[in-house]
């Protein structure tokens, strides 16, 4: 199966900090920007554009409650993620066995 390489979300999911944010959201099911700076080495306000950029490629969803928005994972979206990560790694797994055997090709030439 070949699944076409989404760049934004790769883009996105790049930084160690959104990831982190991930993982903090996968744990405890939902946060807000402020309960998520609190585990962070980052700002409030960092930590709010760093959801939005999350937001905007679809691996988080927003939902208001009263002054803040608590932010839950799109599971749906991060297991497209996980596909294209895996079709990816088979792609350069299979790379790697034929320049294996081209290298074993040319030792055996020797």
């Amino acid at each position: 199966m070949s699944t076409a390489v989404d760049d934004d979300l790769w883009s996105a999911i790049g930084d160690p900090t959104r990831r982190r944010m991930l993982d903090l959201l996968l744990d405890e099911g939902s946060g807000t920007a402020t309960s998520l700076s609190g585990h962070l080495p980052v700002t409030r306000q960092a930590v709010a554009k760093h959801l939005a950029v999350l937001d905007r490629v679809g691996l988080v969803h927003a939902q208001s409650t009263g002054r803040e928005k608590q932010f839950r994972v799109d599971e749906a979206q991060l297991a497209r993620a996980v596909a294209q990560l895996a079709d990816v790694g088979e792609s350069w797994d299979a790379r790697l066995r034929r320049i294996k055997r081209i290298a074993e090709t040319i030792e055996r030439n020797r």
